[in-house]
Order: C-alpha cells, then sequence, then structure tokens
C-alpha cells in the first residue's frame, strides 16, 4: 500500500535524513522537497516522508531565522 500523497506546499519530514521540508512537487517516484527558508531540492522515497508537526515546523523556522541572523543565508 503507497502512503497518502502529500500536496505541494505542506511541510514535511523526510525520516531517512531527519530533514523538515516544504513539499515541491512529484517526479517520477520521488517526491521533491526544498529546505525550510529556501535552497536545493533534494529527491525523498514518499514512502519515508511524513507530515510535519507543529514543533518540527517551528524548530525548522526558528534555525533559519537564527542563521538569518547571523548571515549565513541571504
Amino acid at each position: 500500500m503507497r502512503p497518502p500523497a502529500l500536496p505541494a506546499g505542506s511541510h514535511a519530514v523526510d525520516t531517512r535524513t531527519g530533514r523538515v521540508g516544504i513539499v515541491m512537487g512529484h517526479v517520477g517516484p520521488y517526491l521533491q522537497l526544498r529546505p525550510y527558508g529556501g535552497g536545493r531540492e533534494w529527491d525523498a522515497d514518499p514512502s519515508a516522508v511524513r507530515p510535519a508537526t507543529a514543533a518540527e515546523r517551528l524548530s525548522a523556522a526558528t534555525a533559519c531565522a537564527d542563521a538569518r541572523s547571523r548571515g549565513e543565508v541571504p
């Protein structure tokens, strides 16, 4: 059985890497995720992706804001 597809724009966690990303779309058998705050997309196996919790979304947003304040990201 295939896991339910996450819609584009939703926040998700790639359980194989532990990274939080935003679903950009589907390409072939893969789900494309972009890091919260921008960056290069990566391909994830849909069976290893789950919706992000509110706490995970907040943590990713905080990490992005912290990196931006340190000048690490534009």
